[in-house]
């Protein structure tokens, strides 16, 4: 039987036109490294960031977006993350526990969730 192997990528929806916030707020306050998109997808709009061994596709998207999918993330010192989150003026709120993890999670300025883990 055929199985699933793993994660390829996530994507998250911004709204049209919103690349250059995007960019701000995922390449310059979480500081994700920015891959090429083929260039048979640009003209959508949006763009793809690498995450460890895995990508997120960040997508230009007209009309509602989902706010039940999320983007989980593993972090090292999420107290410091915690911090530099909440200097910028984004909202983070504790998550229920995890055995072996702390968490957080946050929306993005577009309304997508995203969660934070760190291993203890």
């Amino acid at each position: 039987m055929a199985g699933i192997r793993g994660i390829h990528h996530v994507q998250i929806c911004i709204a049209p036109n919103s690349d250059a916030e995007a960019r701000r707020f995922y390449c310059g306050l979480l500081g994700l490294r920015e891959v090429e998109k083929p260039a048979s997808l640009r003209a959508r709009g949006g763009f793809w960031l690498a995450v460890g061994d895995r990508q997120v596709h960040v997508n230009s998207e007209e009309g509602p977006r989902s706010k039940r999918a999320h983007v989980a993330y593993e972090v090292d010192d999420l107290s410091e993350w915690r911090m530099r989150l909440s200097a910028s003026g984004v909202s983070v709120q504790d998550g229920a526990d995890i055995p072996g993890y702390r968490r957080f999670e946050f929306r993005d300025p577009f309304g997508n969730r995203i969660e934070f883990l760190e291993r203890v």
